[in-house]
């Protein structure tokens, strides 16, 4: 197995590093345009290789060539949000990135998965789909995995329970319209609703649209990469070891939750070939009416790149 990296920065080398440490690769590259900046890193997670007890390869490179037939492709690259910028805001300079970077990955590995990671991250998705002439199932978003995550710690926080008994459900876009979705999010099975009052889920379900932006705002001068290099790293686990996981990623819909041609945050199931089945819930109307203003909030932002 043979996983790039492109873009060399927080997020970029935080999945670099957590690939390398659980040895989910024989080779790991790490592409960016600063030179020497993925070089250093790549030699810095080599030297920690031997006390994780891993022999993963790890490639620092400014070029492509040394990416060539990867089977994994992550695209990190992008400007990061700053206090005040909304994901949006990022759209026509990352968009850009994202094409550029897409074409000159899938000229040497024309058969590798591309999981997007760089906001908006939907549109972003959208951008290296087209880009790349791909079928569906191999261009996928990272999101809903990192805003359930969001979504868990908050319940476990507020409830003083154990992480690992709450499983969430956020379905939508990775931005202001994503869709949480109490009745389906459960703590030890039993449904959120259950547990606490209205008013106490609607601020868990606010907390985790803004929590993005929360941590924006306390760095300043950048955006997460610990939660976001670990939801990343999940996906790749699903792939490399054909988990057949279900996840809420982003995918490109044809129909499914009644949403056309468009980049949404849905449950799919994750295997060695990507995205091997969408998996449908049932919503009720208030659901579906918040998921297609989501949808509608995407496509419109889509709408607006030419590729």
């Amino acid at each position: 197995m043979k996983i790039t990296v492109i873009g060399a920065g927080n997020v970029g080398s935080t999945i670099a590093e957590r690939i390398v440490d659980q040895e989910l690769a024989n080779e790991v590259v790490l592409v960016d345009v600063i030179e020497g900046m993925p070089q250093g890193k790549g030699l810095d997670m080599s030297a920690s290789a031997p006390i994780q007890g891993s022999d993963t390869k790890v490639i620092g490179t400014n070029s492509y060539e040394p990416t060539e037939n990867s089977d994994i492709t992550f695209i990190t690259a992008g400007i990061a949000r700053k206090p005040g910028m909304s994901r949006d805001d990022l759209q026509t300079t990352n968009a850009k990135i994202i094409k550029s970077c897409t074409e000159q990955a899938v000229k040497v590995s024309p058969n590798t998965i591309i999981i997007v990671v760089s906001n908006p991250l939907d549109v972003m998705t959208y951008v290296a789909l087209k880009t790349s002439g791909f079928e569906r199932n191999r261009v996928i978003g990272m999101a809903g995995i990192l805003d359930s995550s969001r979504f868990r710690k908050f319940i476990s926080t507020e409830l003083n329970v154990s992480v690992e008994d709450i499983s969430t459900f956020v379905l939508g876009s990775h931005g202001d319209t994503m869709v949480p979705l109490p009745r389906y999010s459960t703590v030890a099975g039993i449904p959120l609703p259950e547990l606490m009052d209205q008013e106490t889920i609607d601020r868990l379900v606010q907390r985790t649209r803004d929590g993005g932006i929360e941590i924006v705002n306390l760095l300043k001068t950048g955006s997460a990469y610990y939660a976001p290099s670990a939801s990343a790293v999940q996906m790749v686990e699903a792939i490399v070891k054909d988990k057949k996981r279900i996840l809420p990623c982003a995918v490109f819909l044809q129909g499914e939750y009644a949403i056309q041609d468009t980049v949404l945050g849905v449950p799919i199931k994750l295997g060695k070939k990507g995205m091997e089945e969408i998996i449908q819930i049932k919503l009720n109307p208030d659901e579906q009416a918040e998921l297609n203003k989501s949808a509608a909030d995407v496509k419109a932002n889509m709408n607006k790149i030419i590729i």
